[in-house]
């Protein structure tokens, strides 16, 4: 029986959670589930940023010298105050986003309790956290500060921190709904939320894109900017006994034989078999702010730390002669412009409004409006959607085996050192 009540909602009945083989079988059946776009190529289905952004291989206008080992199965380079995009490659591919999802937790549920409010955890608010969860070591009966909470899911990307907090405000599903309509209001229609910390469960997806968006918008937060920027903190333990936490981004504090990147802000990292390492970073220099995502380098273990670093230093240095590919976003109750469904045969500009420099003009696209936009299209596809749908399960089934395999070989050198079956 499925222990999680969470994974209840996702997984089959008598589907164990711990079974490996049960995971890629209900991968396939989820992927029939989710909305149509969530499950096809996003580069058929939207065009947030500009289209450029929807193509698939490296986008760049107008700057040369990218580094040159870049295996990571998708990233972006933007500017963050002007929101212009400086390179991408397949920034809108949807892959599992780790703990890097905690961003769009943050956003969600950041600003509706004081920092100084006190919380006693009880044994339901940590009972459905995942096995294999990393934990910042949350003890039922213990008081803690909100600000300690949130340094557990921003420094130890602990998923009881973020179970704790999502109790508080009122539950695991009110908290998965208020997350996919955050990001809904900031255009970020290729995430899917099924859970609030990140960790993998089928059909939640998001992109190089999306996680940026987050990442942006939540720079704008002074308390969000302290939380992922701190590097230790002391963390009760119960009594009077703290213990000190460190901040697992390595560009930030420099382990693992990293040095720490000159400027760096943040902001999030995140690790799981299934999607790998994936990394959103934040870094200021001589007055310019520039934001990266790297999401599942082929390699392990430093690999998407050493990529970012190396998009940031080309940002900085090369990069500042880049025309712009595509534009970040604004959210829709911020001003930004909304994305809309393009009538037959006709071309629509893209959610953005005016794109930088480097942009070739209105997409020809479709703008999915997020569920209500995916519903009417459901309702019009018909047998056309029972089609796409079968074969997607094939597809996300065969796919999944396939990636279960390559990860399986990646996982001893991709976790953290003492870490166990944790993961980020």
């Amino acid at each position: 029986m499925v222990r999680n009540p969470l994974l209840g909602a996702v997984y089959l009945p008598r589907v164990r959670e711990c079974s490996p083989l049960s995971r890629r079988a209900v991968l396939g059946l989820t992927a029939a589930a989710l909305p149509l776009s969530a499950t096809t190529p996003a580069s058929a289905a939207t065009v947030i940023g500009g289209e450029q952004l929807a193509g698939n291989g490296v986008q760049v206008r107008g700057a040369s010298g990218l580094p040159e080992k870049l295996t990571a199965r998708s990233w972006l380079i933007a500017d963050c105050e002007s929101g212009e995009v400086l390179a991408a490659f397949n920034a809108h591919r949807r892959l599992p986003p780790a703990s890097t999802l905690k961003m769009l937790f943050a956003d969600t549920v950041l600003k509706k309790f004081d920092r100084t409010q006190r919380y006693t955890v009880k044994d339901s608010d940590v009972a459905d956290v995942p096995l294999g969860s990393s934990l910042v070591g949350i003890k039922p009966g213990i008081t803690y500060t909100v600000e300690q909470l949130w340094q557990g899911v921003f420094l130890r990307s602990g998923n009881d921190a973020v179970h704790v907090l999502a109790h508080m405000n009122g539950g695991i599903a009110r908290t998965v709904a208020e997350m996919q309509a955050k990001a809904a209001d900031l255009q970020a229609l290729d995430t899917h939320v099924v859970s609030p910390d990140g960790f993998d469960h089928p059909g939640q997806i998001s992109s190089a894109y999306d996680l940026t968006l987050f990442a942006r918008h939540g720079l704008k937060d002074a308390d969000f900017r302290g939380y992922c920027g701190t590097r230790t903190a002391d963390f009760p333990a119960g009594g009077k006994k703290t213990f000190q936490i460190q901040n697992t981004d390595r560009l930030l504090t420099g382990a693992w034989g990293l040095k720490t990147y000159d400027g760096l802000i943040g902001v999030k990292n995140g690790y799981t078999s299934h999607a790998g390492n994936t990394f959103t970073g934040a870094a200021t220099r001589g007055g310019r702010t520039l934001l990266v995502t790297v999401m599942h380098p082929a390699e392990g273990s430093n690999a998407v730390y050493e990529q970012a670093a190396a998009l940031l230093d080309w940002g900085f240095g090369r990069g500042r002669s880049a025309q712009a590919v595509g534009t970040l976003v604004d959210p829709l109750s911020e001003g930004g412009a909304k994305a809309t469904e393009a009538p037959a045969g006709k071309t629509v500009q893209a959610a953005a409004g005016a794109l930088g420099s480097g942009s070739r003009g209105p997409s020809t696209g479709r703008l999915v409006e997020g569920a209500g936009g995916t519903a009417l299209l459901l309702a019009a596809a018909g047998a056309l959607v029972v089609k796409r749908r079968r074969r997607a399960v094939a597809a996300a089934a065969m796919a999944e085996a396939a990636e279960g395999a390559e990860m399986s070989e990646r996982d001893a050198g991709a976790a953290e050192p003492g870490a166990g079956r944790h993961r980020r």
